[in-house]
């Protein structure tokens, strides 16, 4: 078996690994690179291989950088089946589509604005074409994708849907066990069940590390401080803009405030969810409450957790720009996470130079993003082309991570390889090769020699490259 990793190497985005065994080539993951406009659109554009030749494709979730370029795929001549969970499947539908649309206004954009020609990287209908390929499939239900080789999904606890993958290869009357990660979540997040980590060992396991270097404030002690800005917001009179991603990190923020709310933690101020793509994702997730964590108090108490009194879902752009003349202190939810795009950008063109505004920002900022100079403090911001002064506080909430972090990665991959033998590695009694994917350079270094001090051989695979198992 030869694992080829071609995006999320040695960088955070455009998770895309791709397995070869028995004559077969099964694609786990294919997602979008973010970052600088220029370079990362050149990198979307470069598939790893003929979309004709790959055989299956096995999807972890819906993150646009990890789901984000099955529609090029498609519209490059893939046409085999997709497999992903149900959940996943019908937040890619809403996901992928929103990223057509954002790719054929870019178009637009650099035509009208900057006399550029560049095409979609794929359309709308490209995006439907895809979906229609997805196979929705529950959690720990073996799928024969190809001949000799089968998957199963294990619940990663990172957003709805999310999962792990155990590929179980079937070469020359020998069987292998390897795992993916996938992104893996955190233990007491709001809403979605704890992750759960495949058992039955492992031969090799390829293993997000964003987090590898730092341990996260517990989520209820995120939770207090949510709490904490917003009084202090409110106190000033200002907004609390929250640029978060449309899918997962809104619907926990909806969620602790709600309860925030009920406990009389907060005072009581207009919540704003600006954002079409995750009132989508919000409805998606009311659909699906069978994947719920059951153990949790307001999941047990209330039957429409994302809906209370002062929580408004602002759809159309009308209703977007009466936020920016509406006084007094408010929140506001609006997409990106990154701050890449969405209507998160006419609210800091209009309010970061105000002192009395908070920005929040709840997750991961990747290198190059307008999310990551925030988190930086620039001095000044550039949005939609025009320089504004930053003088908003800023407010940072590693707490509100959906990615597991050090303590947990590792404690992740002990019980994955502690699950039994599974093939030569561990029949052996040697702990299976570890590659880590999802991380930036400087984190996956030092992840490497934590991962050392626990008895496990990690690499960082370049990209491009080859590994055989």
């Amino acid at each position: 078996m030869d694992i080829q990793f071609t995006g999320a190497a040695r960088e955070v985005t455009g998770s895309c690994h791709i397995v070869r065994a028995n004559g077969k080539t099964v694609m786990l993951d294919c997602g979008m690179f973010q970052g600088k406009r220029s370079e990362s659109r050149e990198k979307n554009l470069r598939l790893p291989l003929p979309p004709t030749e790959i055989d299956a494709i096995v999807l972890s979730h819906a993150h646009i950088d990890h789901a984000g370029r099955l529609p090029l795929l498609v519209r490059e001549g893939y046409r085999g089946s997709i497999w992903c969970t149900s959940a996943t499947r019908d937040l890619c539908a809403i996901m992928l589509a929103d990223s057509a649309y954002i790719q054929e206004k870019d178009a637009v954009f650099l035509a009208k604005r900057r006399k550029e020609v560049a095409a979609p990287l794929y359309t709308t209908a490209d995006a439907v074409r895809a979906i229609e390929l997805m196979v929705g499939v529950g959690y720990k239900r073996w799928m024969d994708i190809v001949p000799g080789i089968r998957a199963q999904f294990w619940d990663a606890g990172h957003i709805l849907g999310s999962a792990s993958v155990v590929l179980e290869v079937t070469e020359n009357g020998t069987t292998k066990r390897l795992v993916f990660s996938g992104d893996v979540g955190r233990d007491g997040l709001a809403i979605i069940r704890d992750p759960e980590p495949p058992t039955g060992g492992a031969d090799a396991v390829i293993m997000e590390s964003t987090y590898g270097t730092r341990d996260h404030v517990s989520v209820d002690g995120a939770r207090a401080q949510l709490a904490e800005v917003v009084r202090q917001t409110a106190a000033r009179g200002g907004r609390l803009l929250v640029p978060a991603f449309a899918l997962g990190r809104t619907q926990e923020l909806v969620y602790d405030l709600h309860s925030l709310v009920r406990e009389g933690a907060i005072p009581s101020m207009p919540i704003f969810i600006d954002s079409p793509l995750a009132i989508h994702a919000t409805t998606v997730f009311a659909q699906h409450p069978e994947v719920f964590d059951r153990t949790e108090d307001l999941v047990q108490q209330v039957q429409k957790l994302f809906e209370f009194p002062l929580v408004k879902y602002t759809r159309d752009v009308q209703e977007s720009k009466a936020i920016m003349q509406t006084p007094g202190p408010m929140i506001i939810i609006a997409a990106s996470g990154m701050v890449e795009s969405g209507r998160i950008l006419h609210h800091l063109l209009n309010h970061a130079s105000d002192p009395s505004t908070t920005i929040l920002i709840v997750g991961f900022q990747a290198e190059h993003t307008l999310g990551r100079r925030i988190v930086d403090r620039s001095a000044v911001i550039k949005v939609f082309g025009e320089e504004v002064p930053l003088r908003a506080r800023v407010e940072i909430l590693n707490g509100y991570s959906a990615h597991a972090d050090r303590t947990g990665l590792v404690s992740w991959l002990q019980q994955v390889t502690d699950g039994g033998p599974a093939g030569s590695a561990r029949a052996a009694g040697t702990k299976p090769p570890v590659f880590l994917v999802h991380g930036e350079p400087e984190v996956q270094d030092a992840f490497v020699q934590t991962l050392g001090a626990h008895g496990f051989a990690a690499t960082c695979p370049e990209p491009m490259s080859t590994h055989s198992v």
